[in-house]
């Protein structure tokens, strides 16, 4: 098999993983497209792994008991590490609620290799923006152990960056990813 220096030599560029976390509707999938649109017009190589195409595929027998909440995240990390030794900037968008599941992606990924973002816009700014109404569900009682609601969410303890989606427009909060991923890059170094 080849080194992993070998295909970031071919890309032009490190691979790392870029891990947002925070609650439903704070922004993370929104910001990680907006990052994966400026990576490319760049020219670096990224993919974005998210609830949609990780729920609807590798994981899709998975429900949301702890086992498969910490199933998903391990599951996740496996594969980002794949793309990470690939060469790839991944970005996972995922609630990820506990430092504990968090620290599990770490260790796999590699703590080299491994951005926490953590946006961390407010809860009730979240329910406003909740297309899903799943908030509201929640609320009602109609969805258990509902992140934020009536399970918790965790704040990590010295994420890479800390953004909050609601006291600042989209191009800024991708910008400051962007200076974060870019440093790291080759040309950069």
């Amino acid at each position: 098999m080849l080194p992993r220096s070998t295909r970031e030599e071919l890309l032009g560029q490190r691979g790392m993983m870029i891990w947002f976390t925070g609650l439903s509707g704070s922004g993370k999938s929104t910001v990680a497209l907006g990052v994966e649109r400026e990576l490319h017009r760049r020219g670096l190589l990224c993919r974005i792994l998210d609830g949609d195409n990780i729920r609807s595929g590798i994981n899709a027998g998975l429900g949301f008991t702890a086992d498969d909440r910490r199933e998903n995240i391990r599951r996740i990390a496996e594969v980002g590490k794949l793309f990470v030794d690939t060469g790839i900037i991944t970005l996972a968008a995922f609630v990820s609620p506990t430092n504990e599941y968090r620290q599990m992606a770490r260790d796999i990924i590699g703590a080299n290799d491994f951005f926490e973002v953590y946006v961390s816009t407010p809860l009730e700014e979240c329910e406003r923006r909740d297309v899903k109404g799943l908030y509201a569900r929640a609320r009602r009682g109609e969805v258990k152990d509902f992140t934020g609601i009536s399970a918790p969410f965790e704040a990590p303890e010295h994420p890479a960056l800390s953004i909050d989606t609601s006291m600042q427009p989209l191009d800024v909060s991708v910008e400051q990813v962007l200076t974060l991923i870019l440093k790291q890059q080759p040309s950069n170094e």
